[in-house]
């Protein structure tokens, strides 16, 4: 399997590219890495060094990579934090680019714009871009609950709205929603859920709350997600393969005290989870 990913990447620690890439390369996938910015560090230090880069130096990579006459290998794109709305334009370039050479190519979109708690966090223009533009053009989109809230137009509170913002979200044109850091009325307090919806029905699973605060987390499980639903074509059994591979990441990560997801060091997790969640069908009216 042939993915094309175009996020951001560091130099130091596992976010954007520098989560999503190892994973997969674990997993036998050949990964063209396309970086949206090559930061030395996540901003959540406060301080950093490097560039972002404009949506013409996407383009020129790419065009770079369909001269080798490549693009028809490639099964799909993954896009994550794009910087500016021209990066953007520019990964719905690739992946139109990609599509034309392969029909059966996917394009997973992790819609990065904020997060519970701290609100939008990128550009000006970006979370417009992302619900007008960018997840209608997307098979598969992975929001949070900040982003579900942002993209369906409402906020999400119990189980019934968090299912209700899904179908609105498929509206928009995604076929398959993968919802990440889910806390409803539902949730119990030492727990957190994940949700992922499709044309086969709504599945969650519920996975033990642990006490780290980290960054990357999501750009690694948008990936694994990706890659067990092109694998498997079941988007239940892409859930529970990779939250319980991130869930194993994660916990690696807590216990060894870092404040770096430790994807280099519990690379196993990746390839056979030590523990394995269950999914179960949810259903309900909206709340």
């Amino acid at each position: 399997m042939n993915i094309l990913s175009i996020q951001s990447h560091v130099a130091f620690g596992h976010v954007g590219n520098a989560s999503a890439v190892f994973p997969l390369q674990r997993l036998g996938v050949e990964v063209w890495p396309i970086h949206t910015v090559q930061f030395s560090n996540h901003t959540g230090y406060g301080a950093w060094t490097g560039q972002v880069f404009d949506g013409a130096a996407i383009r020129q990579i790419v065009s770079g990579i369909a001269d080798r006459g490549v693009l028809p290998t490639c099964d799909g794109v993954l896009s994550g934090y794009m910087g500016g709305a021209d990066i953007g334009e520019a990964i719905l370039d690739a992946v139109e680019r990609v599509r034309a050479a392969n029909p059966a190519a996917q394009y997973c979109c992790d819609p990065v714009i904020g997060d519970v708690g701290r609100g939008i966090f990128v550009r000006p223009g970006i979370p417009e871009f992302m619900r007008e533009r960018a997840v209608p053009a997307a098979d598969v989109v992975t929001p949070n609950q900040f982003e579900l809230d942002f993209l369906a137009g409402g906020a999400v509170s119990t189980l019934g709205s968090a299912l209700k913002a899904a179908d609105t979200v498929h509206r928009l044109g995604p076929k398959v929603i993968l919802v990440t850091s889910l806390v409803t009325d539902d949730t119990p307090s030492d727990a957190i859920d994940l949700l992922v919806s499709d044309a086969a029905g709504k599945w969650r699973v519920r996975t033990p709350r642990l006490g780290l605060s980290v960054n990357g987390a999501g750009d690694a499980i948008a990936a694994l997600f990706f890659y067990h639903w092109k694998r498997t074509g079941s988007a239940r059994d892409a859930l529970v393969l990779a939250a319980s591979s991130t869930f194993g990441l994660l916990k690696r990560t807590d216990d060894a005290g870092s404040r770096e997801i430790l994807t280099v060091a519990a690379q196993d997790e990746f390839v056979a989870p030590s523990r394995v969640f269950t999914a179960e069908p949810v259903s309900g009216a909206a709340g």
